[in-house]
Formats: C-alpha cells, sequence, structure tokens
C-alpha cells in the first residue's frame, strides 16, 4: 500500500502522455509525486514497459514542458512502478499552450483573472504593477490629485519638491509609470473613470431592510481617492444616524459606529481587493449592523485569526497602498484591524468579525452583540442588492423610508438622514435640524451670508471634492432645508428655515 494520495501525491495505473499535464500542475504548484503503476486504492499493481518508460519519460519531459525531473524505479511485491519527483519550479511551464496548476487533489486549467494572477505571483508582481496602455495623463482626474497633494502636504510623507511638480512627475515620483506607460495602480487611484480599466471599479453601498428588501442604494464613482471621501461622506449623512450630546456647553456628534473604523475598513476592502474579479466593493447597510465586502483572498497560509494579531502587512495591490499611505490615510501597514477593533471598543461597540463569503471576506459591525445573522447564503448577501434591486419600487428613498418606520417603529429615515414627518410643521423642522451633520450645518451658514454661492466654491472654502459638497446640497435639498430659485446660473440658494 503506498501513502494516500494527496495534494502532492497522484496514482496513475499506466502512464499516457496526457499526464504530462500533472506534470505541469504540480510543478507549477508546490511540486509532487506521480506515481505510476499503481490503482485508485493505493495497490501497486505493477507497469510492464517501466524501463522504456524509466529511459524515455525524462527526455518527454524535458523535451515537452522544459523541466527536468527524477525518476525511480521501485517494486513492491515483484510489481515494478515508477515514481516521479516534481520540483516545484519559479517560473511558469506550459503544457501544449496551456497551464495547469494542482490544487487539492485536482488539477486546474487555468484562464482568465486566475491565469493572470499565477502568471503575476510567478513573475514577482501584482495586479496593480501591470502598465495600462492606452491610458494617458488627460484619463485623470484632477480632483483626485487636488485631494492628494493636500492630505499629502499634511501627512509630509511626500517631498514638497514632488507635490510641486507635475502630475505626471508626482506619478513618476510614486513609481506609477511602467516603461513610460501608466500603470493600473495609477489608472485606479486617480483614473477619472477607473471602470474603463476594469469593470467593478467602484462602490456601492445598499440600505436593506431584511436580506431582501433593499430600500435604497448608492453606487460611487471616479478615482479611488475620490471615492473614499464620497463613500465616508454618505455613510455619515445618507446611510447612519447622527447621535447628538453634549459635554457642558459643547455639543457633540457621533454615529452609530466609528468614522475611524469604517475609513479603515473600506481602505482595507479597496487596497486589499481583487480587481481583476471585476465585483465591486460592497456595503450592506441594516438598522442594527454594517458589513463592508470585498472579493479578494488572505496570503498563503493565512487565516482570519491572522488578522486579529500583529503581522506582517501584505497588500494585494501594493502600488496603490503605496498611494493611500503616502497621502496619510494609511499610518502604519499591518496595523490596520487591531485599529478598528480598537476603535470599536473604545465606542463601547461589539468587536467586529470577519466572515469567509468563499469568493472574499467581509468585515461586520454591529451596533450589540448577535444583532447580525448569517442564516442566508453568502452569494446572495454579497451581491449587495444587484438582485434584490428589481424589487424596489419606484418610490422615493424618503418614502421607503418613512414606510419603514411606519412598519418597524424603529425610525429608519432618522438613521439614514432621508425620513421626513408627517407632524406639525415646528416638529419636522426639529426632527431634521437633529439629522444634519456638522458639515451640513456648515454649508448651511455659508449660504445664509452667501446665496448665490456655487457648490464648487463650497468645495474650495471647506477642502473637499467638488462631488462630495455636490453630494451635500442633494442630501440638503432632499431634506427640505434648502431650495435654489432662478437658473442655474445666475440663480441663488434659499434656507427654509
Amino acid at each position: 500500500m503506498i501513502n494516500k494520495e494527496s495534494q502532492n501525491i497522484e496514482w496513475k495505473r499506466i502512464w499516457k502522455d496526457e499526464y504530462l499535464k500533472w506534470v505541469c500542475g504540480f510543478a507549477n504548484a508546490n511540486g509532487g509525486i506521480l506515481m505510476v503503476g499503481v490503482d485508485n486504492n493505493g495497490q501497486v499493481i505493477g507497469i510492464d514497459n517501466h524501463e522504456k518508460l524509466l529511459e524515455d519519460l525524462p527526455n518527454k519531459v524535458r523535451d515537452v514542458l522544459g523541466i527536468m525531473v527524477d525518476i525511480n524505479l521501485k517494486s513492491e511485491n515483484d510489481n515494478y512502478y515508477l515514481e516521479i519527483l516534481i520540483e516545484p519550479y519559479p517560473t511558469p511551464i506550459s503544457y501544449r499552450g496551456h497551464f495547469y496548476y494542482r490544487t487539492g487533489s485536482t488539477i486546474q486549467d487555468l484562464m482568465g483573472p486566475a491565469l493572470e494572477r499565477f502568471l503575476l505571483k510567478k513573475m514577482g508582481r501584482k495586479w496593480d504593477s501591470v502598465s495600462a496602455p492606452g491610458f494617458t495623463l488627460e484619463d485623470l482626474s484632477p480632483e483626485g490629485f487636488n485631494i492628494f497633494r493636500k492630505k499629502a502636504r499634511k501627512s509630509k510623507r511626500v517631498p514638497e519638491e514632488d507635490l510641486e511638480g507635475s502630475n505626471a512627475e508626482l506619478l513618476d515620483s510614486l513609481g506609477l509609470f511602467v516603461d513610460g506607460q501608466l500603470n493600473r495602480a495609477a489608472v485606479i487611484a486617480f483614473g477619472k473613470k477607473p471602470e474603463r480599466l476594469i469593470t467593478g471599479a467602484v462602490v456601492k453601498i445598499g440600505f436593506f431592510r431584511t436580506h431582501d428588501d433593499l430600500l435604497y442604494q448608492d453606487v460611487i464613482e471616479g478615482s479611488l481617492i475620490e471615492q473614499v471621501e464620497k463613500t465616508m461622506d454618505l455613510l455619515t449623512t445618507k446611510y447612519m444616524r447622527a447621535n447628538i450630546a453634549y459635554e457642558g456647553l459643547t455639543r457633540t456628534e457621533t454615529y452609530d459606529y466609528p468614522e475611524e473604523a469604517l475609513r479603515e475598513a473600506l481602505l482595507n476592502a479597496l487596497i486589499h481587493k481583487d480587481y481583476a474579479s471585476s465585483n465591486p466593493v460592497q456595503i450592506s447597510v441594516y438598522a442594527n449592523w454594517m458589513m463592508i465586502y470585498n472579493n479578494g483572498r488572505l496570503p498563503e497560509n493565512w487565516t482570519i485569526d491572522t488578522l486579529k494579531q500583529k503581522h506582517a502587512s501584505e497588500p494585494a495591490n501594493p502600488d496603490i497602498a503605496k498611494v493611500f499611505y503616502r497621502a496619510g490615510y494609511i499610518e502604519v501597514w499591518g496595523r490596520g484591524i487591531k485599529n478598528i477593533m480598537k476603535h470599536c471598543a473604545d465606542a463601547g461597540l461589539p468587536e467586529p468579525f470577519y466572515k469567509d463569503m468563499g469568493s472574499g471576506y467581509a468585515i461586520v459591525f454591529e451596533k450589540e452583540k448577535g444583532a447580525c445573522s448569517f442564516e442566508y447564503s453568502d452569494e446572495s448577501e454579497a451581491k449587495t442588492g444587484e438582485e434584490t434591486s428589481g424589487k424596489m419600487s419606484g418610490k422615493s428613498s424618503q418614502e421607503s423610508s418613512a414606510k419603514t418606520g411606519a412598519k418597524t417603529g424603529a425610525k429608519t429615515g432618522a438613521k439614514t438622514g432621508a425620513e421626513t414627518s408627517a407632524e406639525t410643521s415646528a416638529e419636522t423642522s426639529a426632527e431634521t435640524n437633529a439629522k444634519l451633520t456638522a458639515r451640513q450645518k456648515e454649508i448651511i451658514s455659508i449660504i445664509k451670508d452667501e446665496p448665490a454661492i456655487s457648490y464648487r466654491e463650497i468645495a474650495a472654502r471647506l477642502g473637499i471634492s467638488n462631488s462630495t459638497a455636490q453630494e451635500h446640497f442633494e442630501n440638503l435639498k432632499r431634506l427640505g432645508v434648502i431650495i435654489h430659485n432662478g437658473p442655474t446660473k445666475g440663480g441663488y440658494w434659499q434656507v427654509m428655515d
């Protein structure tokens, strides 16, 4: 009886030249042993042509696959069998134009994104380091560069001369050119429309009443830097409730979950995402819990427990991570998870937990322990409403939110900043005012003094992106706090008291 068949051991009754794909698969993976003359039960049944095979196979493997293997002649109970020892190779090995890979007890013919990941790994490269032919500086977002420069000046992780230079010089200092071409990290981090490079380079947020009842959703596009800013702004203005408290005469506002923890989790999702999967980062918000999901796998031999302990940083997209590090979004690589746990503990919230969703991982935040239940299929939840979005009625998010509050008594609209009360106007005004964030109140104060101001001027004054300022204006209009009078150009804003 031969050693049990496993990831590194394969049995074959006889030799066939097509078994060279198994040799190829072992060479591309972690190496292994192919035993010829052994049946599926591990019993040595022997082969008659062992002497010829012992002479021919080394040359055949060399000529077809371009690698060398050791072949040993063994016997058991006078039955001869061959033991072919295959070492793992540092370079990709192909058989008739196909790249095979041993995984578990099967052989996989790698194609598409899986093949690209394999080839890049063998070359010691990552997905985001590859050049992006056809993209030029004209395809990059000026706003993305503005935000980066502002953040980087504050972080002091980019020399001032690099920040003062042109966009091309800045990208070159960040190592985002490959042979004179922009690499993928440059297009993803700074591109006006990263989806031109790879589908799914967006963030989707959905507010769910139940797993099958999506009330409303947003898709955040643009450069990755802008996506971070706009996503955080939407989460705090539309998808979460602002809790107001007073410390003496000082008014403070906190949210359902610490902004620092959510930002760190969002950055982790964007930096470690498998962009070749073409799936967006997806945020599912519920009344009492929230989940942030991204496609991607952990580094080899890592587990979820590894993430919670002190560990080396191994970003799936190092060039993208470098952009965010230089801009000061992330402090020390490898500490993100511990920071998330600490922020939640300081806020008196349960420790967030990770969920393996098969094709990726989700981090789950709860208002109280046990608020989230995973008694549903991973696949349906990971889609963040892609399949359930068709169930939405033509009603606005305000109407849906108010309807939810009426049914559940949970005042979902107050938690999301979208509810309007049907009671007295005084109560409505007070309730709406309680939902406004500090940033929105700052904008209202500016509008009162300068009714003709534009959202672009607001953005410049507050140091936020144009898209973020525009979203604030849209939210304030939806809440009935401001209206615009007159033409688009030349009109003015009115604050509704």
